[in-house]
C-alpha cells in the first residue's frame, strides 16, 4: 500500500511541476530556466515544512503514510533537480556560462534558504500547538 501512495503522490507532484514550470517559463521567457528555479525553491520550502511537521518530534510525526505520500511521493515528483542538471548542462554546452553559473547559484542558495525557512516556520507552528 505504501508504494501505491508514493506513486499517487509522485504522479500529482509531476503534474504540479509541469504546470508550475510552464506557467513561469511562459510569463518570464529567458535563457535562465526560471520555471525550474521556482519549482526547486517552492519544492525545497515545501519539503522543509513537511520535514518539520512529519519528522521526529513534529506535530504529525505518527502519520508515516502521509509522510511517504507527501515527502517521497509528491515532493519527489515535484522537485526538478534532474531537469536542473540537464538545463545547466545545455546552457554550458551553448556557451551561456553566465546563465549556467547563475542557474547553479540561484537554485542551490535559494533552495537551501527556502528549506531552512520552511522548516523554521513549520517547527514554530508545530511547537505552538
Amino acid at each position: 500500500m505504501t508504494y501505491l501512495w508514493i506513486a499517487i503522490g509522485g504522479a500529482l507532484g509531476s503534474v504540479a511541476r509541469f504546470w508550475c514550470s510552464n506557467v513561469i517559463a511562459h510569463r518570464f521567457p529567458s535563457t535562465l530556466p526560471w520555471g525550474t528555479i521556482v519549482v526547486n525553491i517552492s519544492g525545497s520550502f515545501l519539503i522543509g515544512v513537511l520535514a518539520a511537521l512529519y519528522g521526529p518530534g513534529g506535530k504529525f510525526s505518527t502519520n508515516a503514510m502521509a509522510r511517504q505520500f507527501l515527502v517521497v511521493g509528491f515532493c519527489g515528483g515535484y522537485t526538478t533537480f534532474s531537469a536542473f542538471s540537464m538545463q545547466t548542462f545545455d546552457l554550458a554546452r551553448a556557451g551561456e556560462w553566465l546563465s549556467a553559473g547563475g542557474n547553479v547559484f540561484l537554485s542551490v542558495a535559494l533552495c537551501l534558504l527556502a528549506t531552512w525557512l520552511g522548516f523554521v516556520l513549520a517547527s514554530s507552528f508545530s511547537a505552538s500547538r
